[in-house]
């Protein structure tokens, strides 16, 4: 009998090794909070570890079949677009059905019909939509992250970081179709089915979201109808069984915006709350280099047409320090701004001749 407990013991440690590395990542977690307009981590825990983000990736979805696609093209929903796993807006094979409709159903009701249908649209297939989605990652410094597909069901090698994703959603909301879209709480659809659809995203239900295309004799839902409580205008959220639950949330607040993505958080509404609070808290938003022309030297100077202005503890504000570095020939220059030895922002400024 001991012999045989042995045995089984050395096949279980033996199938334990013989799982990916990946599946090791299922168990874990991370946070990362960024400020919306340079994208400085403020916060963060775990935040570069690969995760599974689940459906957080519709956020790289919409982007992408924004830029590739015209809101107005109407798609012709496949069979395969109609049978797809997981969420639904229910569509129905043969129906058609404009980019811009599919777009609020993936980002409001998390559709996967809705993001095959894109996908099959903006990028030929699914295959070649997922393409254009790890190209677009890679143009943009997302170092941790592959997509297997363009919904977030479950895949191995399907995976980012906090830090990454909530880059994603940085990105994407300087894309105004994009920001519009994500910032809407009620849509009426247009569809077969002709559903109004409310955004699963409670804080942005809660706090400073849009509803799109409702006539006024419409019936919210009574979770559309409480008083604005936080500062969410943006934000998606996910959810599978191995990736846990996942939220991206964009808040503003005086001015300062920050983004803040929690990867398998139970108590994610409460801790996104949180870590905003946090924020608003510790940081301020400070000028740091005021706009307008500075003599370099004798022959060169440089001219700002905004100021800089960053979100800063008290402490890094007594800390902070400029850099500047001017081309040998004297026509572009980029201004560097340091907290000790950490560069946090850089932006390339105008060269004009300096004053006399």
């Amino acid at each position: 009998m001991l012999r045989l407990v042995r045995v089984l013991l050395f096949m279980l440690v033996g199938l334990i090794l013989m799982l990916p590395q990946t599946s090791l990542a299922r168990g874990g977690s991370g946070y990362a909070v960024l400020d919306g307009d340079t994208g400085r981590v403020l916060l963060e825990s775990n935040s570069d570890a690969r995760l599974p983000i689940a459906s957080l990736t519709k956020i790289w979805t919409a982007l992408v079949a924004i830029e590739n696609s015209n809101l107005q093209d109407e798609v012709v929903i496949s069979p395969r677009a109609a049978m797809a796993e997981g969420s639904s807006i229910y569509l129905q094979a043969g129906e058609k059905v404009t980019v811009e409709t599919l777009l609020y159903g993936l980002m409001l009701r998390s559709g996967n019909d809705a993001a095959t249908a894109l996908a099959e649209h903006a990028g030929g297939s699914v295959e070649g939509f997922v393409k254009l989605m790890n190209e677009r990652a890679v143009v943009s410094g997302l170092t941790n992250t592959v997509f297997m597909n363009p919904s977030g069901l479950h895949h191995d090698e399907h995976l980012s970081s906090a830090r990454d994703t909530a880059e994603m959603l940085r990105i994407a909301l300087q894309n105004k179709t994009f920001k519009k879209i994500a910032s809407t709480v009620l849509y009426r659809a247009n569809t077969e089915n002709g559903m109004l659809w409310e955004n699963k995203h409670r804080l942005l239900r809660e706090g400073a979201g849009t509803a799109a295309d409702l006539d006024s004799n419409s019936k919210l839902p009574v979770s559309s109808l409480k008083t604005a409580m936080g500062s969410a205008f943006a934000g998606k959220t996910g959810f599978t069984k191995i990736a846990g639950r996942t939220l991206a949330t964009a808040f503003q607040n005086d001015g300062q915006t920050c983004i803040v993505v929690t990867l398998n958080e139970p108590d994610d509404w409460n801790v996104h709350r949180g870590l905003a609070n946090k924020v608003w808290e510790e940081y301020h938003l400070e000028t740091v280099v005021k706009k307008g022309k500075y003599n370099v030297n004798k022959k060169v100077a440089i001219r700002l047409e905004q100021p800089i202005r960053l979100q800063l503890t008290k402490e890094e504000k007594d800390n902070v320090r400029q850099v500047l570095h001017v081309s040998r020939k004297r026509q572009e220059a980029v201004l560097s701004i340091f907290i000790g030895e950490e560069q946090i922002y850089a932006k390339a400024v105008t060269v004009e001749s300096a004053d006399r």
